[in-house]
């Protein structure tokens, strides 16, 4: 099974915010049998530019389950609030070869 990953890039607007719409993500990822890998903040930038402070990393079983959850009712109902919390740039990675 190939490896999936979300990652997301984010600059928090309103904290509070973004903290009602990280207790609300999880739901949205269980019955997409996925896994928060990795949350943190950036500590420096060693080359180029990146002009978030945040990131996420979310690890899915296939591209299909992250494009199921991303393109979800219940994911897409959280989206008015992620865009009022923070600036955030949603990528989606496939392993390479896979």
């Amino acid at each position: 099974m190939s490896m999936h990953l979300v990652i997301g890039h984010i600059t928090v607007k309103d904290a509070d915010k973004w903290a009602e719409y990280r207790r609300q993500v999880p739901a949205t990822l269980a019955p997409w049998q996925a896994e928060l890998v990795f949350r943190g903040q950036t500590q420096a930038v060693l080359g180029g530019e990146h002009r978030h402070s945040d990131t996420v990393v979310i690890r899915f079983p296939n591209a299909e389950s992250a494009s199921g959850w991303y393109n979800s009712a219940a994911y897409q109902a959280l989206i008015p609030l992620r865009m009022l919390a923070a600036e955030v740039d949603l990528v989606s990675f496939s392993e390479a070869g896979a």
